[in-house]
């Protein structure tokens, strides 16, 4: 990976983070660096299951691809989320 690459992928993962943290309802207490490590998870998960599905490469903007991704982080987000409340 590249150092575009992988600044890309902070960027994309952090809004996509943030995106999961605004869907979810109720106050999530984890930290910001916590959030855009799930997100570039969820950013680089998605990323391979929309390529297994064979929708990772559509016409435009991939919004499925998105979708999945964004899904994956509201999971990690609420994962981490309701695990440090313990």
């Amino acid at each position: 990976m590249t150092a575009d690459g992988i600044i890309s992928a902070i960027i994309i993962g952090a809004v996509i983070g943030v995106l999961a943290r605004l869907i979810l309802p109720g106050r999530q207490r984890i930290s910001v660096l916590v959030t855009i490590i799930v997100g570039i998870v969820a950013a680089l998960l998605g990323t391979w299951l929309a390529d297994i599905l064979g929708v990772k490469t559509t016409d435009g903007i991939d919004w499925i691809e998105i979708l999945i991704q964004v899904a994956l982080a509201c999971v990690g987000v609420a994962l981490v989320a309701g695990r440090g409340r313990r």
